[in-house]
C-alpha cells in the first residue's frame, strides 16, 4: 500500500494493521526456521510494511503535538 494512501486513514486503524504486518513477519520467521523455503521477496515487502507505516504513525504523532494550544507545554 502507498503511503499517500495509509496518510489519510486513522491511527488505530493503522496501529492494527501494522500489529498484523508484525505477526505475519513473525509467523514468516518461523518459516525459515523450519526450513520451509518462504519467499524471501515478501519478508523484504513485510518490512518494508512496516517501516511505512511507523513513519505514518509518527507523522500523525508529531502533526497532533505541534498543534498544542498556546500557552501549555514548552
Amino acid at each position: 500500500m502507498r503511503a499517500s494512501e495509509l496518510r489519510g486513514r486513522e491511527p488505530e486503524d493503522l496501529r492494527r494493521e501494522l500489529a498484523d504486518i508484525r505477526r505475519q513477519l513473525f509467523n514468516l520467521r518461523f518459516q525459515w526456521q523450519a526450513e520451509e523455503s518462504p519467499d524471501s521477496s515478501r519478508a523484504r515487502r513485510l518490512r518494508r510494511d512496516v517501516a511505512r507505516y511507523e513513519t505514518i504513525l509518527r507523522e500523525v504523532e508529531s502533526s497532533k503535538r505541534a498543534v498544542r494550544p498556546s500557552g501549555q507545554g514548552q
